[in-house]
């Protein structure tokens, strides 16, 4: 790849130092990716004290530091993601978040998971707009602009916006099961839930005269684990959704999530990042359209009949959900969280090079423990595989993880030549 569009990693004293190998922010092209803040008071290294709203103001205080660090401001956030140890506190956390956003506001995530680091009540994780870019000098970068939409066939909430564009990426807040006509939840089980959030999604997309196609990466929150292949028997309804997607069997990039707990004791959520061949302002009209989805998958790593191992569009590569399986059996590998952890990182090499790229592309790294207390045992294997610490890192505990496994790991990637057309 080449070092003129390059990776840019960054870190403040005026946020808390990484309990791991990773750092604060790291920006490539037009977005800033941040590692998931914790509630750590960046003078003692500890978590602060108090309850959940103490924690959740230290998490954004955190945020804001970092964000500003990098001559940027907290309407430059595109999306904000909130973990939570009990969903009961989501109000609380709201309330503080909502001081920190008075104006504008993200699209926004928010699930309950089974644990986090340094036992917090709370999580939170941004992405942020990065309007100079990384490209020296680029053209018009720094004019840029957000674009906010919201469509009444989609729920509306007044803590977030259903998407956010900037440049050539759309972030949509993860949609629940929620009739937009009535703002409740849907009537009946996981299925009709399911297609309550993909139809919300599909509005969304809709109301901004993007095709379904057009995403590249989902995240589905599963309250049971148990109750995924109904949630992919729905699933399979939306897509392939055109004529073109279907002659070539495209499915986004997928991460399956077990979550402890959902907003309104849903049993399903579901999260869409989708290109945006449009562009935002001013992007010249020959730098706006014509640029391409590409989807690839190799032999070398994990096939998945409703995913693609990754999939890019302009300047980011997007990557499922790596379990530790073995490519050529199909079966997870070893008993423990270290050997599990190395096949999972062997697995989004072999992706990741099976593109042209290296791990030294990777921006950010999101990874998911069915025992928290792994988290040390995975960083010596981490290492080996990251040794500068350079991506932005998240890391959650889940109840459960697919195939039993004790870790899953996915991945976002630089992609510094775009995708077609290359002028």
């Amino acid at each position: 790849m080449s070092g003129y569009n390059a990776v840019l990693a960054r870190n403040t004293g005026n946020a808390p130092k990484g309990i791991g190998p990773y750092s604060q922010t790291v920006a490539f092209s037009h977005y800033n990716n941040l590692s998931a803040q914790l509630p750590i008071d960046p003078a003692s290294g500890a978590v602060v004290a108090g309850g959940v709203k103490a924690q959740a103001e230290q998490c954004f205080k955190n945020i804001k530091a970092v964000v500003e660090s990098v001559d940027h401001t907290m309407e430059d956030v595109v999306r904000i993601t909130i973990f939570l140890k009990n969903i009961a506190d989501m109000d609380t956390v709201n309330s503080v978040y909502s001081t920190f956003f008075p104006g504008y506001v993200p699209v926004l995530t928010t699930v309950a998971v089974a644990a986090l680091p340094m036992d917090a009540l709370v999580q939170v994780e941004a992405l942020i707009s990065n309007g100079v870019g990384t490209i020296p000098q680029a053209p018009q970068a720094g004019d840029l602009i957000k674009t906010v939409k919201n469509t009444e066939n989609a729920p509306v909430s007044a803590l977030s916006a259903q998407t956010v564009a900037f440049s050539h990426y759309n972030n949509l807040s993860a949609q629940l099961p929620i009739d937009p006509k009535t703002g409740k939840l849907v009537a009946g089980g996981v299925k009709e839930q399911t297609t309550q959030c993909l139809k919300n999604i599909k509005a969304i997309l809709e109301g901004i005269d993007v095709p379904f196609d057009d995403i590249v990466k989902i995240t589905v929150f599963v309250k049971n684990l148990s109750d995924i292949e109904r949630v992919n028997e729905v699933y399979t309804t939306f897509f392939p959704d055109s004529a073109i997607a279907r002659a070539v069997g495209y499915f986004p990039a997928r991460t399956v999530v077990a979550a402890a707990g959902l907003p309104l004791d849903a049993l399903v959520q579901i999260e869409a990042v989708v290109s945006h061949g449009d562009g935002t302002p001013p992007q010249l009209v020959e730098d706006r359209h014509g640029i391409v989805i590409k989807a690839n998958n190799t032999a070398n790593a994990p096939t998945h009949a409703l995913s693609t191992q990754t999939v890019a569009f302009s300047h980011y590569n997007h990557l499922s959900a790596q379990l530790p399986l073995d490519p050529n059996t199909g079966k997870v590998v070893g008993s423990g969280v270290k050997e599990q952890t190395e096949q999972c990182l062997k697995n989004i090499k072999a992706i990741v090079e099976s593109i042209d790229h290296t791990l030294s592309d990777v921006v950010k790294a999101n990874i998911f423990l069915k025992n928290i207390e792994d988290i040390a045992a995975l960083d010596e294997v981490y290492t080996a595989f990251f040794p500068g610490g350079v991506p932005a890192r998240r890391i959650v505990g889940v109840s459960a993880l697919p195939e039993n496994a004790r870790v899953q790991i996915d991945v976002v990637l630089a992609n510094a030549e775009g995708t077609p057309p290359k002028k």
